[in-house]
């Protein structure tokens, strides 16, 4: 059931996916996707784990509040301009914490795929006291910018999403979806209908369709940052990243590892940038051996299990 929380005049929609009771953790997903893209098969194992799990939606994405259209170019393009096409990345950080706000959660743990990453890296830094733990996949460190982002990317693949294009149809969006996901997959890992099959058939129940509104894109991505770096985040941090990512390098994951004091680096051979089941395992044990982390150390900031 979709509920919304708000933070001014946005409202960010989201949704408890089960574990009540457990610890609190919350996902974010990245550009342009909305919180079905979660698959199911890894939220189980997460409740499994002992957690109690909730994801939402990113301003500009799925059911939560979506911008008036403005002149933005391309997300590349609104990457490298020096002002923000819409709103900065403490908004966007915000819009997480008013989540926490909605669940009654004074503090949770975070866990962030792809952009949903380096909103978490933001969050940790910019609200200390509501974070227990940090994870994050596939993610850019959250003090890069302009240029310096594009050394993580493979630019190679970005063309590859620039041509497609797919009727506005539920067959469409199904292809589309598939499409996407084998750009995101690891070279070699082959991927058809039933890996995102209830991505698709989920948001289309909730009239929303990923990966269409390219403006959005550009507005998230866009959002530029003005707070502090790496170091500052105190939370127990992982570091998530497929070996053969095709979109972000590795050289990424190492640069948050290597920023954030304490962070402990795991990487998965064969995995890519999409969330495929190979990697929920691993994930959900990770996870769950970081949360015990964070249990075993003294809390200093308030924070407690919601």
């Amino acid at each position: 059931m979709t509920r919304f929380a708000h933070n001014g005049g946005i409202r960010i929609a989201f949704e408890d996916l089960g574990g009540a009771g457990g610890d609190p953790l919350l996902l974010v997903m990245g550009l342009g996707t909305s919180r079905f893209w979660w698959p199911d098969g890894l939220v189980g194992q997460l409740v499994d784990r002992g957690f109690h799990v909730a994801a939402y939606d990113q301003r500009d994405a799925g059911e939560s509040t979506h911008l008036p259209d403005r002149r933005v170019g391309p997300p590349i393009k609104a990457l490298l301009h020096r002002e923000a096409p819409a709103y900065s990345a403490e908004d966007l950080t915000d819009d997480a914490v008013a989540v926490l706000d909605a669940l009654g959660w004074e503090g949770a743990h975070l866990f962030g795929h792809s952009m949903g990453g380096l909103v978490a890296q933001r969050t940790a830094i910019r609200h200390p006291e509501r974070v227990l733990s940090l994870a994050t996949s596939c993610a850019v460190p959250s003090d890069a910018k302009g240029l310096r982002v594009l050394r993580y990317l493979r630019l190679m693949c970005l063309p590859r999403f620039a041509r497609l294009h797919y009727p506005e149809t539920p067959q469409g969006n199904l292809d589309l979806a598939v499409a996407a996901a084998r750009i995101l997959a690891a070279p070699g890992r082959h991927i058809d209908e039933h890996d995102v099959r209830e991505f698709v058939d989920k948001e289309a129940a909730h009239q929303v369709a990923s990966f269409r509104d390219q403006k959005a894109q550009s507005r998230q991505i866009g959002a530029k940052w003005h707070g502090g770096p790496l170091a500052r985040i105190t939370a127990p941090t992982l570091v998530l990243h497929g070996e053969h990512d095709p979109l972000l390098r590795l050289a990424a994951a190492h640069d948050i590892a290597a920023a954030v004091p304490g962070a402990r680096l795991r990487t998965l051979p064969g995995a890519g940038h999409f969330l495929a089941r190979e990697v929920w395992t691993t994930y959900a044990d990770e996870l769950r051996a970081l949360a015990d982390r964070a249990d075993e150390r003294p809390r200093t900031n308030g924070a407690t299990h919601g």
